[in-house]
């Protein structure tokens, strides 16, 4: 089988905010098109899209009405399929975000549960009884509100583990198994390459209904509304289902932030890999605890398997905002990016370093997690400043905000006011570090289009050092090629002495670094990537 993903780099498209074609404000499929040049230049091998369904958009498209149409929004069917067919002919492969947990309440399929107790779509989702005239158990919705809502209709509760608009499905039902993997039929029949599985590990799969615990800090701890017993058995079905297709590549949300939730879910049988929220979704740049998570993720990922690495998504902060990164920095980690033995994903306008998105009043808000935690601070009287600050520290608007394309209105995003607030960025536009071969844009052009020429970033081990205070080396071996990449976060110059035979390949600006003899100088917050051929190869 040809493991495709082994060798490529991956790029994630916010649908509503990479670039609108039609001059509605909304971001569609009309603009990727004209912007896979562009992807291509990047050295994109495949475009992950956020969901493009249509949707009531309660939560941005993770609240699917129709799983087989596009969002009028983001265009048609035919919009989507000559989208693919160019993607393809580029050499752009694409992954379709797919949401399996649960539905919108405006999908046919809940109006019909939802009707009477003996519809029989009715356990297609999760539907109880009030106990002692209240909520089933105590389970919260990871946004932090109930995770029941009461249908005054037929008097019972059906549960939703996001938003009250978002109920999940019964998949101890087999029905809707069979339903999901016609779905996946579907679009795998329209040319898709692979799926990225939303919050994967969430899917109800037993009538378990124990409370969860709570922890020290007072918040609940999902412990019996995820990881349920059957999930591996289904990754494994739903393995077998795709693979029949050909090589469908597929990558899951976990939704932890620890790598042993996390890692135990790629594996032969079950996902190509998973998500690293253990290092992609930290809040800070903690050199220490940034370098220990790639040191354990080098350990525990072998053979076969590789993790996931990205500093990006729709779910948090950009990150020379969110690390207080500068472009030298943002040099380094890419560099790190693509030169650790992992899957790299490219947030879009990462590339070119965009900033955040901040929300200066409720009216700047899109993202209905930071909606609701400014209505709660709002109903507990706290001031507005504090209800903007629980605002923004919830909100996932942040990395939501539309492409700098150009220097024209709008950011040249759209000829029409955008969805979402426009603000200003203090980093060049795209169409400017196009035209400037020094740019950040072209450093990370560079290094994709390293990966793919090199096989010892594709097949090479991997071990992480930190040879001096700030300092991180990432080496990467195979028979007959040896490369390393170091990367000095620090604010002060520092000198290596590495072992013989590297000859300096790739620094992050010019006179970055230095190689004399067998010592390598490196200028404060810079890196360098050395090679070593070797006349062992196999």
């Amino acid at each position: 089988m040809n493991q495709w993903w082994k060798h490529t780099v991956f790029y994630q498209i916010y649908m509503p905010s990479f670039c609108d074609g039609n001059g509605d404000g909304i971001g569609d499929f009309i603009g990727i098109r004209s912007k896979l040049e562009y992807l291509k230049q990047l050295g994109v091998g495949c475009v992950w899209l956020t969901p493009f369904y249509p949707s009531p958009k309660v939560d941005q498209g993770y609240d699917v009405s129709d799983y087989e149409n596009v969002d009028p929004d983001y265009g048609t069917l035919e919009d989507f399929r000559a989208f693919v067919q160019q993607a393809h002919a580029l050499g752009i492969r694409v992954l379709a975000d797919v949401v399996m947990n649960h539905t919108s309440t405006e999908h046919a399929w809940f109006k019909e549960s939802r009707s009477s107790r003996t519809n029989p779509k009715r356990d297609w989702y999760i539907w109880k009884e009030p106990v002692n005239g209240a909520e089933p158990n105590n389970w919260e919705s990871f946004f932090g509100e109930k995770a029941w809502e009461l249908d005054e209709a037929t008097g019972m509760y059906y549960y939703h583990s996001f938003a009250k608009e978002q109920a999940d499905l019964n998949w101890a039902n087999p029905e809707v198994k069979q339903a999901m993997f016609r779905m996946l039929d579907f679009w795998m029949d329209l040319g898709v390459d692979g799926f990225r599985l939303d919050v994967i590990n969430n899917l109800s799969l037993t009538d378990c209904m124990t409370d969860n615990p709570t922890g020290p800090d007072g918040e609940q701890i999902h412990q019996y509304d995820v990881n349920q017993p059957g999930i591996r058995q289904f990754m494994r079905d739903l393995r077998t289902h795709v693979k029949r297709r050909g090589n469908i590549f597929l990558v899951g949300e976990i939704s932890s932030d620890k790598l042993d939730v996390i890692r135990p879910y790629a594996d032969d049988d079950l996902l190509d890999t998973t998500f690293n929220f253990n290092l992609g979704s930290m809040e800070h740049f903690d050199f220490d605890a940034f370098t220990a998570e790639l040191g354990r993720m080098a350990r525990e990922y072998t053979g076969e398997h590789l993790p996931t690495i990205f500093f990006g998504s729709h779910d948090m902060p950009r990150f020379p905002s969110r690390f207080g990164f500068d472009e030298a920095q943002a040099r380094n980690l890419f560099t790190l990016l693509m030169t650790f033995r992992a899957y790299p994903f490219i947030y879009f306008g990462d590339e070119i370093g965009m900033d955040n998105y901040v929300c200066h009043s409720i009216d700047d808000a899109r993202d209905i997690q930071g909606v609701i935690a400014y209505h709660k601070a709002k109903q507990e009287n706290k001031p507005e400043e504090e209800c903007l600050r629980a605002l923004n520290k919830a909100s996932r608007d942040h990395s939501r905000n539309t492409m700098y394309w150009s220097d024209a209105e709008w950011g040249g995003f759209s000829t029409a006011r955008p969805w979402i607030g426009w603000q200003p960025q203090s980093v060049p536009c795209a169409e400017a570090q196009q035209k400037d071969p020094d740019s950040l844009f072209h450093y990370l052009s560079g290094l994709a289009h390293l990966r793919a020429e090199l096989p010892v970033l594709a097949q090479g081990d991997c071990q992480i050092e930190c040879p001096a205070p700030q300092v991180l080396l990432c080496r990467r071996s195979m028979p007959g090629q040896k490369l390393v990449s170091v990367m000095n976060f620090s604010g002060q110059p520092v000198e290596l002495t590495l072992e013989e035979g590297w000859s300096l390949h790739k620094t992050t600006l010019p006179g970055a670094a230095t190689l004399q003899a067998s010592t390598l100088a490196l200028q404060a917050k810079s890196g360098a990537i050395l090679l070593s051929e070797t006349e062992d190869r196999a």
